[in-house]
This record gives structure tokens, C-alpha cells and sequence, in this order.
């Protein structure tokens, strides 16, 4: 039996940001109305080592795609000429179970992740979003961006990070892609005066105060993405209309994992599910002065929508290897 093999190469040369928020907002949707089977990924910690990895299974009943990634998180692999994130994609058949694909998951999760936040902005944001801050300055900023620039007509971005040579790196890296002011700033209050914040580091302590968050301020809090981590001062969720990827995931791997566990939110004080949005279950942002954030863990119906969308477009190109497996 042959197995196609995508490396990143092959996954860059396929996998575009508009086509990627197309199957990521139809998998959210499905996700709103029910039709996925998804249990929250499952995390295995190496304290010793300042990392984990994760299994991330979902199945999409209305396209009958299914799959699973493996992925990493690894903070300290930038010292080590290592991606902190890598990953592992498998696509499998549903009507035999065998593994169609095995590709590239890093790349993949990158653009799948920075979709989300676009599709999450363009349904939460208010639609004359201008001005973006950016918390943050690394391959899910970029990404970010990019999501963003598809809905909106962004004039101004501002970036900040711990040091000024990632933010350099940043504005060189997009200029080519977005043609907008870009603005390299000292702290994360001057960021803050923005239409869209988009918070993307990995800490456990916020960054982000209450008081920086301005009236009508949309939040796509990206980086916490496991137990213990959180970017938003606990005081902003308690000001805003939250929306999570997935309730039970978020609880205890999202932004919201820390305010819940320590009684400062409540399950009651999450008003809903970004799917329920897109599949007009419930509103979103309902006045423009509201604030509202995306707690985006990342989801497996993400990983495998895109993953189907990349085998799709390989096998029409001819891209990629065929393996023996069995």
C-alpha cells in the first residue's frame, strides 16, 4: 500500500492563507453545529527538558476526513537551531482506517493557526479594524498578519517584543506582503492602542493590562496554549465578551485556564464557541464599543481540514513522494 510523503517544502508550495481560512471557518462551523467528533488534545510535559508533546484526533462527519497530529512545544529550541513548535500530520481514510498522507504538520500548523485568528477577527472585530498591535514577533505573528490582511484594510502595525532584533526580523519579513505603516515599539501599553491585539508568547504571567485595553478592542490571544500559561490580565476577561476554539480545551489549556482554575471567571462568564459564531448560533460582537477576545488553543478539526486541503491540491499537482508502508 503507498502512503504520499509532503514535506515543509511540499506543504509551503500548496498551502496558501485564503484557501486555509476557507477550510478552517467551514471547520469551525461544522465544529458550532456538532458534526465533529474532537477530544481535547492530549498533553504529555517533560518538565526536565521545558517542553511537552501533543495528540491532536478529529474526525469531520460532513466533508469525511479524519486524521491526527503529533506536535511539539519546546521553548528552548531556538538555542539549539530547532522551530519551538514542530510537528507531524497523518491523514487517514475513514472507510479503511489506513494512512492516505504523512506530511509536514509545522508549517501546517502555523498557517491553520494564523487562519483561525483571521476567521475569529473577521467575526468578532469591528469590520473598520485599522490599526493592529502585535504582542509578540515570531512565525504565529506573521502568520497572524497575514490572516488579518485578508479581511481587513490594515493601515498600522505596531510590534513589540523582548528584543528588538525579532521585531526587525518581523517588519523586514512582511513588508513584502502587507503594504502598511509598520511601527517597532518599546512596550506593550503603546501596542495596545489598537483596533486588533494579537498576543503570541509562550509566558505565564500576563503582559497585557487591563487598563492598556481600550473600548471596542478585538483580542486574539494566540500563545496559551497549555496549563499554566496566560497573556491577558485577568481584569480584561472580566470587561469583554470571550469567545474560546473549543470550551473544554480552553479550560485547561487556553488563556482562560488560569482565571477559571483560580475562581477570578467563572464557566458562565465564557459566552460561546468561535464555530457557534460562524454558524450563526450566537452573536458575536453585538456594539463597538464592546471588547472581545479569541482564546485560540488550537484545534484537531483545524489540523485535518487543512491537512485534507494540502493532500488535495498535492495529488492534483503531483507533488510529493509515494511510500511503501505495509
Amino acid at each position: 500500500m503507498e502512503i504520499l510523503w509532503l514535506d515543509q517544502k511540499d506543504v509551503k508550495n500548496v498551502l496558501d492563507m485564503a484557501s486555509s481560512m476557507e477550510v478552517v471557518e467551514r471547520a469551525f462551523k461544522q465544529h458550532g453545529l456538532k458534526k465533529v467528533q474532537m477530544p481535547p488534545k492530549t498533553y504529555l510535559y517533560f518538565e526536565k527538558h521545558n517542553g511537552d508533546l501533543r495528540t491532536m484526533p478529529a474526525f469531520l462527519e460532513e466533508q469525511d476526513i479524519t486524521g491526527v497530529k503529533i506536535v511539539n512545544v519546546h521553548p528552548d529550541n531556538a538555542g539549539k537551531g530547532l522551530p519551538t513548535v514542530m510537528a507531524l500530520m497523518i491523514l487517514n481514510s475513514t472507510s479503511t482506517g489506513a494512512p492516505l498522507a504523512v506530511m509536514d504538520g509545522t508549517h501546517l500548523t502555523n498557517i491553520r493557526t494564523g487562519a483561525a485568528g483571521g476567521v475569529a477577527a473577521k467575526n468578532l472585530a469591528r469590520p473598520n479594524s485599522k490599526v493592529v498591535g502585535m504582542v509578540g514577533s515570531g512565525n504565529q505573528a506573521r502568520t497572524q498578519l497575514l490572516a488579518l490582511a485578508q479581511v481587513f484594510d490594515i493601515e498600522k502595525v505596531m510590534v513589540t517584543n523582548r528584543g528588538i532584533k525579532g521585531c526587525k526580523e518581523f517588519v523586514k519579513s512582511m513588508e513584502s506582503y502587507i503594504k502598511c505603516e509598520m511601527l517597532i515599539k518599546s512596550s506593550v501599553e503603546e501596542v495596545c492602542d489598537c483596533d486588533i491585539l494579537i498576543t503570541t508568547t509562550p509566558v505565564r504571567s500576563p503582559l497585557v493590562k487591563s487598563e492598556w485595553v481600550k473600548p471596542g478592542t478585538h483580542i486574539n490571544a494566540i500563545g496559551a496554549d497549555a496549563k499554566g500559561k496566560e497573556e491577558l490580565d485577568p481584569q480584561i476577561l472580566t470587561r469583554a465578551r470571550i469567545f474560546v476554539d473549543d470550551i473544554v480545551q480552553a479550560s485547561h489549556s487556553g488563556e482562560i485556564n488560569v482565571p477559571l482554575s483560580s475562581g477570578l471567571i467563572s464557566a458562565n462568564d465564557i459566552y460561546g464557541e468561535l464555530g457557534e459564531v460562524v454558524a450563526g448560533i450566537k452573536p458575536g460582537r453585538t456594539e463597538d464599543d464592546m471588547i472581545t477576545i479569541f482564546d485560540s488553543t488550537g484545534l484537531a478539526i483545524q489540523d485535518v481540514a487543512t491537512a485534507n486541503l494540502v493532500y488535495g491540491k498535492a495529488v492534483e499537482r503531483g507533488i510529493g513522494r509515494k511510500l511503501n508502508m505495509f
